[in-house]
């Protein structure tokens, strides 16, 4: 099954490499993508937010989500699903940046990514700070598409499983508050 959708996925990515790639804007892409190793500019983002009285609960609710999304993404289904990247299967993929864990499937970045924008999303008191999240989320699964080392469905899948993850994250900041009797 992998093989006949990468087929057809690699073909977009050699697209992207040719078309879409600009020498000015791939060290921007490329640094952006890096801030979401290991979910850092998440996490980080989360503990700004626990600093701030009215964003802590959005806070507390996207590092909930950030541990659901690297416990399904990147514990249990990368390693059942062991798809490999783009740039193994296909000679003429140039990845922009390094990834050592040869599993593509889905986008641990676009999971993290997501599970922080979708639980902000039902926490933050501004609306302009929602979307603001939700497009940072959406351009880092861009971005993984841009720097060749993604395929497309890994991270549209990336994305579900963020999305999952953020909606888990606040549900259970919800519980933990009702149990604590600190529902604000």
């Amino acid at each position: 099954m992998w093989l006949t959708l990468s087929q057809f996925e690699g073909q977009f990515l050699l697209w992207l490499q040719e078309v879409v790639r600009r020498d000015w804007l791939s060290p921007l892409v490329a640094f952006y993508t890096t801030l979401g190793n290991s979910g850092l500019l998440w996490i980080a983002l989360c503990l700004g937010l626990l600093l701030i009285p009215k964003t802590r609960r959005a806070g507390a609710a996207g590092l909930l989500a950030l541990l659901c999304s690297l416990l399904l993404t990147n514990v249990l289904i990368k390693h059942l699903a062991q798809r490999t990247r783009p740039w193994l299967i296909f000679d003429a993929l140039v990845p922009l940046v390094y990834e050592g864990d040869p599993n593509s499937f889905p986008s641990g970045h676009t999971s993290a990514a997501f599970a922080a924008a979708i639980a902000w999303f039902h926490t933050l008191p501004k609306r302009w700070m929602r979307l603001a999240g939700l497009a940072m989320a959406a351009l880092m699964g861009l971005s993984r598409l841009y720097v060749g080392v993604h395929f497309p469905s890994d991270v549209l899948c990336g994305a579900l499983v963020g999305t999952l993850c953020g909606f888990l994250g606040w549900k259970l900041l919800i519980y933990i508050e009702k149990r604590s009797g600190t529902l604000t």
